[in-house]
């Protein structure tokens, strides 16, 4: 059951070949036996799970309408709400707190009858890129256990490789959904800005950050979209789209298309990379694709443009957490000042810190025109240079990542991990869909992915791009040897 994908669980659930019960026994026995080893759960809802699951076996006994994720099992990254279970963002900080509300995701999800497996792990308050930086919980890549899965949604996307469940939720703000499924060798999904509603999810960048689905197959990330695509009254960022049938849409021919390749900014790609890149390119050549050049030089300042809003928008975000309204307070503090100095010592970890800390130097009274409102001025620029570049093509293709996935420790120094990202960060800027597709393997045997970014909006088209990708070079079924087997 492990092989299958979350289409053939729904049909067979739908044929009456199993039952949602035995769908959900089977994967938290797979949880139970192999969590260990990758760590990509942090918690597990066992009575939660099996109750949803004979209430679906009811539902379709007694002839009731069955939702399009019926019987389908999903993990739910840790700073997506689920109501009444915990809510940590693998941090200190919210060690205790369990939501008290479902987000928008969670609702549409459990309605349309997936059934919610647990909470995955991440880089506390998803900043990181390689899940290195969680309080709670250690996350190995499922191809090489001493290597990262990326991040910061690194624990949903080896839930996923190491077919602990189908599908997963991450949350990407400069690529944090495609560069982990890159490293781990599933396919991850950033949505346009606004079209999967952010209602329930902790903030980080909150004109950033996107909800995005993460599986083992196109397919299933169409599958999902179809359901989590849509307007939402409670999101005032939400778009007032209506859904799509991705499904359906991903099927059509992508003969004639126009792949914009921007040469210049890839100048300094990494040999094996470039390799992998240029084979992927090959593919989509033969589909009848025809690639362009495209200038987008000036992402050569994504980087420094990104840790400057986001930061800024971190530092906003998390002053909520005072060791008063929610979260763990400290037990030494006697005055309220020290509420406040030692919960949030305490509770937040060095990535976090200093997030905090630059986040709010560029927002400082004597910063705040050199440093924070350039950056504004820059990621207007960025999201123009998009939109030219998008009228000499129909999409453009990057790598997701210089690298694969590296060994853990081995990057010490900021800058060299903020670059992990150069690829995904100006997508997020721009506020556009982009997919991470599994594209082969290095030589050490680590997954390589290829991202296809689409104009705002053309969501459905990346899809279908990363289907058609996906008909000739179907990495993602290839599952890591060491979870290649029943339990």
């Amino acid at each position: 059951m492990y092989k299958q994908t979350a289409l053939r669980l729904h049909q067979q659930f739908l044929d009456k070949k199993i039952s949602a019960e035995e769908i959900v026994r089977y994967f938290l026995q797979r949880i139970e036996k192999l969590n260990g080893q990758v760590g990509a759960f942090l918690s597990v809802f066992p009575e939660r799970a099996l109750t949803q699951a004979r209430a679906l076996d009811q539902k379709r006994a007694s002839g009731g309408k069955l939702g399009r994720l019926a019987g389908v099992p999903v993990g739910i990254k840790d700073n997506i709400h689920v109501q009444g279970e915990l809510t940590t963002c693998s941090s200190k900080f919210l060690a205790n707190y369990r939501a008290v509300f479902d987000a928008t995701v969670t609702k549409l999800l459990e309605g349309e009858g997936a059934i919610i497996l647990g909470k995955t792990n991440l880089d506390e308050f998803a900043m990181g890129s390689s899940t290195e930086n969680s309080a709670l919980q250690s996350t190995s890549n499922p191809w090489n256990l001493d290597c990262v899965p990326g991040g910061s949604s690194g624990g949903s996307t080896a839930a996923v490789a190491a077919r602990l469940c189908p599908i997963t939720l991450g949350s990407d703000t400069g690529g944090s959904v495609r560069q982990p499924a890159a490293f781990c060798g599933v396919v991850g999904f950033k949505p346009s800005y606004g079209r999967v509603s952010r209602y329930g999810l902790v903030a980080f960048g909150s004109s950033l950050d996107q909800i995005g689905p993460i599986a083992a197959t196109t397919e299933e990330i169409s599958m999902v979209m179809e359901v989590l695509g849509q307007h939402d009254v409670h999101d005032a960022t939400s778009l007032p789209l209506h859904a799509e049938d991705y499904l359906s849409l991903i099927q059509a021919p992508i003969r004639g298309k126009k792949i914009g390749v921007p040469w210049q900014f890839l100048q300094d790609l990494p040999a094996e990379a470039k390799e992998n890149f240029l084979k992927a390119l090959e593919v989509m050549k033969g589909h009848g694709c025809e690639v362009v050049d495209v200038d987008l030089n000036i992402l050569k300042y994504a980087v420094a443009t990104y840790y400057i809003i986001a930061t800024a928008e971190a530092s906003t975000n998390l002053a909520r957490f005072d060791g008063i309204r929610f979260g763990v307070r400290s037990k030494r503090a006697e005055t309220l000042e020290q509420v406040y100095d030692y919960s949030r010592t305490e509770g937040f970890g060095p990535e976090v810190k200093k997030r905090i800390f630059l986040g709010t130097y560029v927002l400082s009274a004597g910063y705040q025109d050199a440093y924070y409102k350039q950056a504004a001025k820059v990621r207007v620029k960025i999201i123009d240079e998009f939109n030219r570049a998008f009228e000499q093509c129909d999409a453009i293709a990057t790598p997701v990542s210089p690298t694969p996935a590296f060994k853990k420790g081995a990057i010490q120094d900021p800058l060299e991990m903020y670059l992990q990202d150069i690829y995904t960060i100006g997508v997020n800027l721009a506020r556009l869909p982009a997919i991470s597709v599994p594209s082969g393997f290095s030589k050490a045997k680590m997954p390589f992915g290829f991202q296809i970014i689409g104009a705002r909006h053309e969501d459905a088209l990346v899809c279908r791009l990363a289907h058609a990708y996906e008909k000739a070079a179907p990495y993602g079924l290839e599952v890591p040897p060491q979870f290649d087997k029943e339990v």
